[in-house]
C-alpha cells in the first residue's frame, strides 16, 4: 500500500507541474501577444510621423539618422521596403540614388587612386555633383554608409574599409584587402601624411622587411598606392585616396 501511495504522489506532482508549465506557457503567449500589440501601434505611430515629416526626414540630415534610428528599434528597415507605405515615402530611393552616384564617383576617379576613395573626399564630390538640383540636401557620413550598404549586390566590388576612428575609405575594385593591406591602409592615416615607408611599417607595426615591402608592392600593383623614389632616405609609398585627408587635416 505504501508502494501505491507513492506512486500516486508522483502523478500528483507530475500533474502539477504540467498545470504550472501550462500556466507558464499561456503566460509567455500572452506577453508576446501584448508586445506585439504594441509594437504595431508603435508602427503605425511611426507611418503617420514619417508622412507628416517626410520632407525634413530627406532634407534634414539630422533628423534622418533620428528616423532610421527609430525605425531599427522595432525592427523596420525603409530602406529595403519597395512597397506599401515605405516605398510611397520614398527614402529609399532617395538612398538608391545616392548609391548610384557614389559608383559614379568612383568609376571616374579610378584611373588616379587606384579603386580607394576616402568617404571625406566622396561626399565632398557628390555635394558638389548634386549642386542645386536637390536643393542643397545635406548628405552626411552616416548617408554615405547606409547608400554604401545597398552596393554589396556587387559582391566585394564595393565595400567599405575602415582605417580609423570615423575615417572609411571605398573600395571600389573587384577583391579583398588583406589584414596587412588594411593595416597599411590605418597606419598612414594615422600619421597624417597620405604616405608610409617600409621602416615606419616595421617600427609602427613590428614587421619584418619582407612583410612590410611584400605588402606595399602588391598594392602598388593594384594602383591603389604611388612609388617616390626622391626621397633621399628611403622609399615612399603614396596613396592618392588620402590626400584631401592630409590637405583637410592641415
Amino acid at each position: 500500500m505504501r508502494r501505491s501511495a507513492g506512486i500516486g504522489a508522483i502523478h500528483k506532482q507530475k500533474k502539477e507541474q504540467g498545470k504550472y508549465k501550462d500556466k507558464g506557457s499561456e503566460l509567455q503567449e500572452s506577453q508576446l501577444e501584448q508586445m506585439s500589440k504594441q509594437l504595431e501601434v508603435f508602427r503605425i505611430n511611426l507611418e503617420e510621423f514619417a508622412g507628416k515629416h517626410r520632407n525634413e526626414i530627406k532634407k534634414n540630415a539630422t533628423f534622418r539618422r533620428q528616423f532610421q534610428e527609430m525605425c531599427a528599434s522595432i525592427g523596420v528597415d525603409p530602406l529595403a521596403s519597395g512597397k506599401g507605405f515605405w516605398s510611397v515615402l520614398g527614402i529609399g530611393d532617395f538612398y538608391f540614388e545616392l548609391s548610384v552616384q557614389i559608383v559614379e564617383v568612383c568609376l571616374a576617379t579610378n584611373y588616379k587612386n587606384g579603386g580607394l576613395i576616402s568617404l571625406d573626399e566622396l561626399r565632398q564630390r557628390l555635394i558638389k555633383a548634386r549642386g542645386r538640383s536637390k536643393q542643397h540636401q545635406e548628405i552626411t557620413i552616416e548617408d554615405l554608409l547606409s547608400a554604401a550598404r545597398k552596393l554589396r549586390i556587387f559582391g566585394n566590388g564595393f565595400s567599405i574599409v575602415p582605417i580609423g576612428k570615423g575615417q572609411y575609405l571605398v573600395q571600389s575594385v573587384p577583391g579583398e584587402l588583406s589584414m596587412d593591406h588594411t593595416a597599411v591602409l590605418q597606419q598612414t592615416a594615422n600619421l597624417g601624411n597620405a604616405n608610409i615607408s617600409i621602416s615606419i611599417l616595421k617600427t609602427h607595426l613590428n614587421w619584418d622587411h619582407e612583410r612590410a615591402k611584400k605588402a606595399l608592392d602588391h598594392m602598388v600593383k593594384e594602383g591603389l598606392c604611388w612609388i617616390d623614389e626622391q626621397n633621399t632616405r628611403e622609399i615612399l609609398y603614396w596613396f592618392p585616396s588620402m590626400f584631401s585627408e592630409c590637405i583637410t587635416a592641415r
